[in-house]
């Protein structure tokens, strides 16, 4: 997979991802990711910016790094972790860069597990790499075939299931204390049923103006930070 963007490069080169290839732009001067690349002991190919162009249509800012695709964990990492309680559940986030900017919040808050379902979430792309700011070298994501029995699971270990929504309960007003498992719903449809029964309450974010919904993951970034004063 290709990154991009001296935001994202500089993480990956401070990572322990695997990079199998850098490119740079032939007049690429950043010293700070210079010094990086050069204790990667990998020697970058030099492009011109026509080539460059050719490998993204995205921003890259001169450089260009190839790594390999994202490994995703089992549930069973999480039965195995007892220091994890802070889950966040996704369920069916299709954007990209809603994606990307769940994984950068979830990275800054101390969020310790990410689960997503096995299909109809984005999966990990470029564009995903860049709205995290590359935020994903260093956060765990676990993929699973079944989310209501994921949630089921959770419980078993203890978890509070956490669903989030319009019609819930003022988010201000619950107790995060102990182990929380924050399901956030799909952009346009939100917690699906089976999802909404399994949970134990539904927060939700009063809304004050005339738009009746946040976007995704403008209201996982509120909530997850709540969760995440009572750590």
């Amino acid at each position: 997979m290709l990154v991009y963007g001296k935001n994202v490069a500089r993480e990956i080169l401070n990572s322990n991802l695997k990079i199998q290839e850098i490119y740079l732009l032939e007049t690429f001067n950043n010293q700070e990711l210079l010094n990086l690349i050069k204790r990667q002991n990998i020697t970058p190919q030099t492009k011109k910016q026509s080539e460059m162009s050719l490998m993204t249509t995205e921003p890259h800012q001169g450089i260009i790094i190839k790594i390999d695709d994202y490994k995703f964990l089992d549930f069973e990492t999480i039965k195995k972790d007892e220091s994890a309680n802070f889950v966040v559940v996704l369920d069916h986030i299709e954007d990209p860069r809603n994606f990307g900017a769940i994984i950068r919040t979830c990275e800054c808050a101390g969020v310790d597990y990410i689960i997503i379902p096995n299909k109809g979430n984005s999966e990990i792309t470029p564009a995903v790499v860049k709205t995290s700011s590359g935020a994903l070298a260093n956060v765990k994501i676990v993929k699973v075939s079944n989310l209501r029995n994921t949630l089921t699971n959770l419980k078993k270990l203890g978890y509070w299931v956490i669903g989030t929504d319009a019609d819930g309960k003022n988010y201000k007003e619950i107790d995060y204390d102990g182990k929380t498992a924050l399901v956030i719903g799909s952009e346009g449809f939100g917690l699906k049923h089976i999802v909404r029964e399994t949970c134990d309450i539904i927060a939700s974010i009063p809304i004050k103006g005339k738009v009746n919904s946040l976007n995704a993951s403008v209201a996982a970034g509120i909530i997850i930070y709540e969760v995440a004063t009572w750590r």
